[in-house]
């Protein structure tokens, strides 16, 4: 629920999927939504929404090997993230998903699918979700033609926003957005004297944000702790083309013909390992030059690269540190060097 914590899983999750499972071709940010009237079953049910997941990544499949142009069964690959909140933070469960605007064959020959259409997907979702909703007997005949009666079905699938395959850094960014955290502390308005929280929707960039109707503390609380994920539940699924057996399978295929190549005379530097990787992607300075673009470790005055010579935990030590950096103004100068003064 952290903001803080949460933009740090979502930037080392982007960081990892950009530099071991993404693929150098064009992706899609795909939306799978559901209707108002069957979210409740998603809530006290929480198992269905890993189902929700897996429906949405057949309904992905089925639509791109139609689309197709040799009609043939393609395997695309797709990371899905289930989000369970609405825009002022209401049960909303819907999927997000980073699929490939395509498959591979067969033969492991990549087949691009520029378009698909969302109308037709959102059909193919209603049918999965019915069936699923029915089997689990808590969809009856009855509910579900009413649902087929209605103008709007409320299901969607939307695939408009796409990245090319040559701007990884726009795909980073799409990767970070999966995993968002339900909270942003940018739209929480606290009012301590009337115990008053307000949590303002958003708005686009030029419009006045609407004004938000404030709630108990207590309210407040109880719609943030619905979307805690159940334990020992996956939030992040990997599927087709990016799941982890066909992940394993291609490294195995690509350990031969690594070993067969003759290595230089010359000493090359050692790559790093994936532990070390895990280690370099997760660093508190690499995370906030993806998020912010700017490198902490770059010294402001003369750009040299700094590095950390000491840790200091102690809170006496600390506070004595801050008072002294807050009375000390930007234009004073340090006391003159031994070797200044003498001369």
């Amino acid at each position: 629920m952290c903001p803080s914590c949460g933009a740090k899983r979502a930037a080392a999750l982007a960081a990892f999927l950009r530099e071991e499972v993404l693929a150098d071709v064009s992706h899609a940010q795909w939306v799978f939504s559901i209707p108002k009237m069957l979210r409740p079953y998603f809530l006290y049910h929480r198992p269905l929404l890993g189902r929700l997941c897996q429906m949405a990544y057949q309904t992905a499949r089925e639509m791109i090997s139609v689309a197709s142009p040799d009609d043939e069964p393609l395997l695309p690959g797709m990371i899905a993230v289930v989000q369970t909140f609405g825009d002022d933070l209401t049960w909303h469960p819907h999927v997000h998903a980073l699929v490939t605007r395509g498959g591979w064959d067969r033969d492991g020959q990549w087949a691009p699918v520029p378009f698909v259409d969302g109308e037709a997907a959102a059909l193919v979702l209603r049918h999965r979700v019915f069936t699923l909703l029915r089997g689990e007997g808590l969809l009856s005949e009855e509910r579900i033609r009413l649902l087929l009666s209605w103008r709007h079905s409320g299901f969607s699938v939307h695939t408009s926003v796409t990245v090319p395959p040559d701007d990884r850094e726009g795909l980073e960014r799409l990767a970070r957005y999966l995993l968002r955290p339900p909270v942003s502390l940018e739209r929480l308005q606290v009012d301590e004297h009337a115990q008053a929280i307000a949590y303002v929707p958003r708005c686009k960039p030029g419009f006045q944000a609407p004004t938000a109707a404030p709630a108990e503390p207590e309210d407040f609380l109880a719609r943030v702790v619905m979307h805690i994920p159940d334990p020992r539940r996956h939030t992040i699924r990997y599927y087709g083309a990016y799941s982890s057996v066909v992940r394993a399978r291609r490294r195995r295929e690509a350990a031969p013909t690594a070993a067969a190549v003759v290595a230089p005379v010359a000493p090359v530097a050692q790559a790093p390992s994936d532990p070390d990787m895990r280690a370099l992607r997760r660093r508190w300075a690499e995370l906030l030059r993806r998020i912010y673009e700017v490198d902490p470790l770059v010294c402001p005055r003369c750009g040299a690269s700094m590095r950390i010579i000491a840790f200091i935990t102690e809170p006496r030590v600390i506070t004595k540190i801050l008072r002294h950096l807050a009375a000390k103004t930007a234009d004073q100068r340090g006391p003159p060097q031994a070797s200044t003064a003498a001369a």
